[in-house]
C-alpha cells in the first residue's frame, strides 16, 4: 500500500505541520522575483498593482520570462519538499514515489507518451476542424526559448504539485487518519481548490472546478492503484508540457509562444468539454491502466484502512493465540 510508505520514516503528526510550513515558506521566497518584476512593470506604465487581476497580471511580462517566473516558485517548492521529506521525516526519495523498490520509469514514459499523443491530437483535430477559432502564433526564436524554458521547468513544477499533494499529503493525512479514502478526497478538494485563482475560472466560471478537483480525483487514484506516482508524474507533466508549447490563449494561466493560440470565445464553450474528460477520458484511462498493470483490490486499496506495521504484527500475534 502506498500510503504505508510513510511508516518507513519519521511520520508524527507535528512533523508534518513543521514541513508544510517550511514549504509553504519556499513557494512564497520563490513566488518574489515573479511579483517583483510585475510590480515594477505595473509600475512603470503607472498602473495600480492592486487593481489587477490575474489576467492582466499573466500580459504585463514578456511570455517566456513570465513563464519561467512562474514556473521558479515550484522549482524552489520542490527542492524544499525534498529537503523536509529527507531531513525532517527521514524518508528516502524512492520512498516518497513507490513502493517498488526503484522508482519505474517505464510506467512514467509510458504515460507520458500516451496522453501528450493524445492531448496534442485532440488539440490538433480541433484545430482542423475549427480554424476559425485559431491563429498560428510560431515564432520560430521565442519558441526556442520556450521550448527550453518549459521541458526543464514544467516537469519541475507538476513534480512538486505530485510530489506535494498525491505524495506528501495522501502520505501524512493516511497516517494521520489511517484511511486510504480521507486522503484521497481531501488532497484533490485542496489540488482542485488552488487553481481557483487562475484565469480560467474568471473566463469560464466555476463549473471548471469540476475538471480541477476530478483530475486530482484520477490521479490519486492511480496513484493509490498503482502503488507510487510514477504514472501521475508522467501524466501531469505530460498534459502542462505539450499544452505550454502547442496553443495558448489570453485566458489561461500558461501564456506562451505556442505554435497555436485559441481566439475562441471561452463565454461558448461547451460544458461538455470541461466535463468529458473527467467522466469519460480519465475512466476509460484507469480502466486501460489497470489492465495493463493488473491492478486489483480495488475497494481495500481505495476504502481500506491504513494499519501500522505494529498492528499488522498485533493482529498477527492474536491470531495465533487463537
Amino acid at each position: 500500500m502506498y500510503i504505508n510508505q510513510a511508516f518507513k520514516g519519521l511520520n508524527d503528526w507535528w512533523r508534518y505541520l513543521i514541513g508544510l510550513f517550511i514549504i509553504i515558506v519556499a513557494v512564497i521566497i520563490g513566488q518574489m522575483p515573479f511579483t517583483i518584476a510585475v510590480a515594477v512593470k505595473a509600475l512603470s506604465a503607472g498602473d495600480n498593482i492592486t487593481s489587477l487581476d490575474q489576467s492582466t497580471m499573466m500580459t504585463l511580462l514578456e511570455p517566456n520570462l513570465n513563464l519561467f517566473l512562474m514556473l521558479l516558485s515550484f522549482a524552489v517548492g520542490l527542492v524544499a519538499l525534498l529537503f523536509v521529506v529527507r531531513y525532517i521525516h527521514n524518508q528516502t526519495f524512492t520512498q516518497l514515489t513507490t513502493t517498488r523498490k526503484t522508482i519505474d520509469w517505464k510506467r512514467f514514459w509510458f504515460i507520458f507518451l500516451t496522453w501528450g499523443t493524445l492531448s496534442s491530437a485532440l488539440v490538433i483535430g480541433d484545430y482542423y476542424m475549427s480554424p476559425e477559432n485559431y491563429v498560428l502564433n510560431f515564432d520560430l526564436v521565442p519558441f526556442l526559448i520556450l521550448c527550453v524554458i518549459a521541458i526543464i521547468f514544467v516537469p519541475l513544477q507538476t513534480s512538486f504539485e505530485e510530489y506535494l499533494f498525491r505524495g506528501y499529503l495522501m502520505q501524512g493525512l493516511g497516517v494521520i487518519t489511517k484511511t486510504n479514502w480521507l486522503p484521497l478526497i481531501i488532497t484533490s478538494i485542496v489540488f482542485g481548490l488552488l487553481h481557483i485563482a487562475n484565469p480560467e475560472v474568471e473566463k469560464l466560471g466555476y463549473v471548471i472546478m469540476v475538471y480541477y478537483i476530478g483530475t486530482g480525483l484520477f490521479l490519486g487514484i492511480m496513484t493509490l492503484m498503482d502503488g507510487g506516482l510514477e504514472l501521475s508524474l508522467g501524466f501531469h507533466a505530460a498534459n502542462n508540457l505539450f499544452t505550454a508549447l502547442l496553443v495558448t490563449a489570453d485566458w489561461t494561466a500558461f501564456q506562451t509562444h505556442s505554435i497555436l493560440k485559441d481566439m475562441s470565445d471561452p463565454g461558448e464553450m461547451p460544458m461538455s468539454e470541461v466535463l468529458i474528460p473527467v467522466f469519460v477520458l480519465f475512466p476509460i484511462l484507469l480502466l486501460i491502466l489497470s489492465r495493463i498493470y493488473g491492478w486489483k483490490n480495488w475497494k481495500e486499496k481505495l476504502f481500506g484502512n491504513v494499519i501500522e506495521p505494529n498492528d499488522n504484527l498485533n493482529q498477527i500475534s492474536d491470531t495465533d493465540e487463537t
